[in-house]
């Protein structure tokens, strides 16, 4: 290399050193293409002082938000895109995103230009001039606000709010929301212990921080949502408590083995029910196989739609799945009798010995049915056609 391009290459890096981001906006989007373009103009005004960039993170949009995005960033370096095939969860995709930066400062927001980017400025310079690791915007301080929102979905954020206190110990007003500016350092200090279970990073990051966070709250009035279409739905509500869950009892059990179990214990249930129904009419033996057939075809039904929502089997792919947990939960009967009355065979309670073998039993059909039936591959996922398999974090 001659000295002159050597030269030129020297200070083409301290060009590019200095004008690295020094903060990274991670937006999770799904179906949100129409708003890329506003979006981006409006963090361009708010952020006319501050080295930034800003990284969507799209689960593979139906209609487009990822190629929206790339090309704008054919034309604007400061754009990114990370297009995700075969996962899905907002959480998941803000860790992904800060992941995917460098920046000592990432915020994260909305793709649907409900939080508002003039906040940003000052959410940086606080982080900037004080001792903090986070600044949340909040809509519970004085000064803020939900916007034009419902009675009832008010009354619903609230509800979900005093529930965070269980997992939360810091005096956070709005835990639920969804915009806000922490240190990398910060991220760092708290993403092995992630769940990245469902719509909730803040929630999940403040109960999962090793050491309390340092934080302060900004206020900010929850905007009308322009273009698109909320995916605020009912599975919002599953998805928050599983989050709940996994980080109260998660450190003992698995939520997901915890789901499976009561799944079971209510196939119990049904059984019974089925083999009462059906006595008098078959004979206990035929009553018995036919309640044992529909008591693990619901069990299946129930663990594909909640326990392994995210695995979620259709089609024909459904059909396969129930013939493998049919067979599976086969052998655990089988190792249920059988450990069960070797444990009964060394002079052992009958019903620490029932107790053993259903352990046994559910041990088994949980770990082989995550292999066999849900594998974590991603396989059989066939998502929705224009819906979302998460919500907006501007939810509740």
């Amino acid at each position: 290399m001659t000295l002159p391009t050597l030269t030129g290459a020297i200070a083409g890096a301290r060009e590019t050193a200095l004008t690295a981001p020094d903060l990274t906006v991670v937006v999770p989007t799904f179906n949100e293409r129409d708003n890329v373009r506003p979006l981006i103009d409006a963090l361009d005004e708010a952020l006319a002082h501050i080295h930034w960039e800003v990284v969507f993170v799209d689960d593979d949009s139906t209609d487009g938000t990822a190629a929206a995005v790339r090309a704008i960033s054919r034309q604007d370096s400061r754009v990114r895109c990370v297009q995700r095939i075969g996962r899905r969860g907002l959480s998941s995709a803000v860790i992904e995103g800060i992941l995917a930066s460098a920046a000592p400062y990432v915020a994260v927001m909305d793709g649907d230009l409900q939080h508002d980017p003039a906040i940003l400025p000052k959410m940086y310079a606080e982080l900037r001039t004080q001792p903090l690791d986070i600044v949340v915007g909040s809509r519970y301080v004085q000064g803020g606000g939900l916007g034009d929102w419902s009675e009832s979905r008010g009354k619903i954020s609230g509800m979900a709010t005093r529930l965070a206190k269980l997992v939360v110990t810091a005096d956070l007003a709005d835990p639920m929301s969804g915009f806000f500016m922490m240190t990398r350092p910060a991220f760092e200090s708290a993403m092995r212990r992630l769940s990245g279970q469902g719509f909730k990073i803040l929630l999940d990051l403040f109960a999962s921080a090793p050491t309390p966070y340092r934080f302060k709250e900004i206020p900010f009035v929850f905007r009308k949502r322009m273009t698109g279409e909320s995916k605020l739905d009912t599975m919002a509500v599953w998805e928050y408590l599983l989050l709940l869950l996994d980080k109260s009892i998660g450190r003992y059990v698995p939520v997901r083995f915890a789901l499976f179990s009561a799944v079971g214990a209510l196939g119990i249930g049904v059984h019974l029910l089925i083999l009462r129904v059906t006595l008098a009419a078959l004979g206990f033996s035929v009553a018995q196989a036919v309640a044992t057939i529909v008591a693990m075809t619901n069990n299946f039904l129930l663990n594909n739609f909640f326990t392994y929502r995210d695995r979620r089997l259709h089609g024909w792919r459904m059909m396969r799945g129930l013939l493998t947990f049919w067979l599976v939960c086969g052998f655990g009967a089988v190792a249920n009798v059988g450990v069960a009355s070797f444990v009964f065979r060394q002079n052992t309670a009958w019903w620490v010995s029932g107790l053993t073998g259903a352990a046994i039993s559910a041990v088994w059909n949980y770990a082989a049915s995550s292999i066999v039936t849900w594998p974590g591959n991603g396989r059989g996922q066939q998502p929705r056609s224009g819906t979302s398999q998460w919500p907006v974090a501007g939810g509740p």
